[in-house]
């Protein structure tokens, strides 16, 4: 059996965007430069006035140089020398050049600016939807393509302000050259539209076609990504190396790898050929018009300076139009990309305020109530908890007991409102949660996974995410430390609380996986919460430790509400009840006692594992 997915190698199995999508996608052009004038006016405005005065230098450079051949000739055959006018317009030439160059300057150093805030203005903007998008989201793999598809746009689309900036840039200079070229011979105009249009149409095709292979190949492309990321990482290497994964990673890499290389070679051929091909028929048609501005030349119907004039001006506009042209079918593409960024933004999330939400209690006086809750995930028909109906007294702590998979997890998510229940409700003090502002809500909650994240962040940053707004209060954050028995931990880092754990940057110093526990507990105990979760997040720590730190954690919490998931019984019996799952369906509640009178599956359970340390 192979290993890994198979992928398609052929492109024409890939939907292809038709070129009235590509003209559509430019109405994205306006929210872009929304954003990029959002995010400096000042310098948006400076680098369109720079340019719309550099479009037209090249005719004024043009039109002088015609005028100093000319000067040249007559003063050629002239009887008397006078060097006065040819000094004047050369003296203008210099000038003319030493505006381009300095205008060239500006336009860059305000254009690279430019990018740079709006590179991380978008950043931010897909950081903030991200966070405000709801977790089953993330569970998703067509999300993540959407998300890695923005993502890509955040950095990516600064060329794109680039080459609209440019385009403008280059359709007002054809507009002065055109204007030239049609005050002389304007015959030349449609000679020059027949050497570009081709290679436009051309352009237009293969863009579409990139495109469409881009956005069509996104999971492999992400799944590239992903290969790349675990096979050069701290986080893997220990795997990688004890089972030999070196070569199953870069021969699954290189074969996905090689599919997408496969197909975007046949596009870059054929787009090569057919644009050396069209191009060559233009450089054709620029020597047929010079042939014939020559020929004019010598009949004595042009100067040499007007020669001069209208084959540098019809060179000149010719590859104006065809960087105009090529640039369109590259805005066009690029719009396509960008309709990713937005499409990602146009997300609205599920759990969200209610028009008339009101702010959570801050106090809970009577308890919290499970009314006959179900949920499944999303994309799944199974139900992860059905039927499951409880009070969570006021100031109580309860245990959720069952084997993997019963849906101990699920219950804590929803109590922290990370999903909405797809039957029945939640309510505290008899108000369904779904009436709080989902901010205020979750200010009343202090949670700690087991999956907790480990942050490369200072230990004192670390320990102040569970409430980041006080992360410049030291007392606070030492105290929560103090209290997770995370304290003398940072004391003995060579930089205590200033220093930078993991091993990601310079001078970071990892931790145990006990140790890094007894840091995210501290979280919990950063915020005055009036519920407090702790999801399996002591696994690391050995019986005593876990026994110590759950002890502690029941004196400190005193008055207020807690769930403990944990496996091990000598900490779950600490709890004031128990209740026990299986197969998402609530079976038994009461104390350890009384658990253990029933008989039941949490007795089983209880004395299984007494067995093991007997």
């Amino acid at each position: 059996m192979a290993l890994g997915r198979e992928f398609p190698v052929e492109m024409d199995s890939k939907p292809k965007q038709g070129f009235i999508e590509s003209l559509r996608s430019l109405k994205l052009l306006i929210p872009f430069f929304g954003m990029i004038w959002k995010t400096s006016p000042g310098l948006t405005f400076i680098n369109i006035v720079l340019r719309i005065v550099k479009s037209a230098i090249p005719l004024g450079q043009l039109y002088v140089g015609k005028v100093i051949i000319d000067e040249v000739i007559r003063l050629i055959s002239a009887p008397q020398k006078d060097f006065h006018n040819l000094w004047w317009w050369l003296g203008m030439e210099l000038g003319l050049a030493a505006f381009s160059e300095i205008f060239n300057r500006l336009i860059s150093l305000s254009e690279a600016l430019l990018g740079d805030l709006y590179a991380n203005h978008s950043s931010i903007e897909l950081m903030h939807k991200a966070s405000s998008l709801d977790l089953g989201m993330f569970e998703d793999s067509e999300f993540y393509d959407k998300l890695e598809r923005a993502r890509r746009q955040t950095t990516g689309r600064v060329v794109l302000m680039s080459m609209v900036l440019s385009q403008m840039q280059d359709l007002i200079t054809i507009i002065f050259l055109g204007a030239g070229l049609v005050a002389f011979e304007p015959w030349l105009i449609l000679i020059l539209i027949v050497a570009v249009v081709p290679s436009f149409l051309s352009e237009a095709y293969f863009s579409r076609s990139s495109y469409s292979l881009v956005r069509s190949w996104t999971p492999q492309r992400r799944e590239l990504d992903y290969l790349r990321y675990i096979g050069a990482s701290v986080e893997t290497a220990k795997e990688i190396k004890v089972f030999g994964l070196d070569n199953f990673l870069t021969d699954r890499f290189g074969r996905i790898a090689s599919e997408y290389y496969l197909v975007n070679k046949v596009l870059a051929i054929k787009r090569t050929l057919w644009g050396t091909l069209l191009q060559v028929s233009s450089v054709l048609a620029y020597y047929g018009a010079y042939v014939l501005i020559i020929i004019r030349t010598v009949s004595g119907a042009l100067s040499v300076g007007s020669m001069t004039f209208l084959s540098g001006s019809f060179n000149r506009l010719q590859n104006q139009l065809q960087n105009l042209l090529s640039t369109f079918t590259r805005i066009t593409e690029s719009a396509l990309y960008l309709q990713d960024y937005f499409d990602f933004l146009a997300i609205t999330p599920l759990i969200k305020d209610e028009t008339d939400g009101v702010e959570a209690p801050g106090i809970i006086k009577t308890g919290i109530q499970f009314d006959d809750v179900g949920f499944k995930y999303p994309g799944t028909e199974i139900w992860a908890v059905r039927h499951v109906s409880f009070l969570l007294k006021a100031g109580e702590k309860l245990a959720l007991v069952g084997e993997n998979g019963a849906g101990k997890t699920t219950l804590v998510k929803l109590l922290a409102r990370m999903y909405d229940p797809a039957e029945g409700s939640i309510l505290i003090d008899g108000v369904n949660i779904k009436t709080f502002k989902i901010e205020s809500y979750r200010k009343m909650i202090g949670v700690i996974f087991q999956d907790f994240v480990r942050f490369n962040f200072t230990a004192s940053e670390n320990v102040a995410i569970g409430q980041i707004e006080e992360a410049q209060n030291n007392p606070q954050i030492v105290n929560a430390a103090e209290k997770s028995l995370a304290d003398p931990v940072i004391r003995k880092l060579p930089e205590g609380y200033d220093q930078m754990l993991g091993k990601r940057f310079a001078e970071g110093v990892d931790l145990s996986g006990g140790e890094w526990q007894k840091i995210a507990l501290a979280r919990a105990y950063m915020r005055d919460a009036q519920i407090v979760i702790l999801d399996e997040p002591t696994a690391a720590l050995d019986a005593r430790a876990e026994y110590e730190v759950f002890k502690r954690f029941s004196e400190l919490t005193s008055g207020k509400s807690a769930v403990i998931i944990s496996h091990r019984f000598s900490t779950v019996r600490m709890a004031d009840r128990i209740l026990v799952l299986r197969r998402g369906e609530m079976i038994e509640l009461g104390t350890h006692e009384e658990l253990l009178e029933k008989n039941g599956l949490y007795a089983e359970l209880f004395h299984l594992q007494a067995q093991g340390y007997q």
